[in-house]
């Protein structure tokens, strides 16, 4: 096998691509990635289009006192599309419903982002899907109010937070003395 055919067969198949970012109306990016595949196969541009990723994440909150995963997206508004950038699949891009341009760089020439930042958003993602994030975070030291059980209305301070058990334990004053309740996440709120 000489050394010529090597390099044919390790050459990468296609055009090469880079990563963009993609500017939707919010709410809107699963519409988004669909328009756009949509019109990729419609105008057999499938070779200058690779992967289009809406960053989202699982998130873990409570519904009627039962834990329930949900999918939040982290860059709300934000959509990530491996593309070979000419004006022929920029016009596509731009001119696809909900979308409202590309972000970073010149007005008609987007600027692609690195390899690690998109390895950085699909690691999020993936942590995010084996072991969802709680949909509110609780910090130690935060005020809370009460909002349901014995202690409706009272405010106190979050002492300790336990995500697995879906528990925060707070710190609240009756009749002048500081007593610590545990309390389910869905009984509490952020003042």
């Amino acid at each position: 096998m000489s050394e010529e055919q090597v390099v044919t067969t390790e050459a990468p198949a296609g055009l090469p691509k880079r990563w963009y970012v993609v500017h939707a109306y919010s709410g809107m990016e699963k519409a988004v990635e669909r328009n756009l595949r949509e019109r990729i196969d419609r105008a057999a541009m499938q070779d200058k289009f690779g992967r289009i990723l809406v960053p989202t994440e699982e998130v873990v909150e409570l519904k009627n006192g039962k834990k329930a995963v949900t999918e939040r997206r982290f860059f709300p508004g934000y959509v990530l599309v491996e593309m070979f950038m000419d004006d022929e699949s920029w016009h596509l891009v731009k001119h696809t419903s909900k979308v409202t341009g590309f972000v970073g760089g010149a007005k008609n020439r987007p600027a692609p982002i690195s390899e690690a930042e998109v390895m950085k958003i699909v690691n999020q993602m993936q942590e995010g899907v084996e072991k969802p994030r709680p949909k509110v975070e609780w910090t130690v030291g935060e005020v809370v109010r009460v909002k349901e059980g014995p202690f409706t209305d009272f405010n106190g301070s979050v002492e300790e937070v336990n995500y697995d058990k879906s528990k925060v334990r707070v710190s609240v004053t009756i009749f002048g003395r500081a007593t610590p309740v545990e309390l389910d996440f869905a009984q509490v709120e952020k003042v």
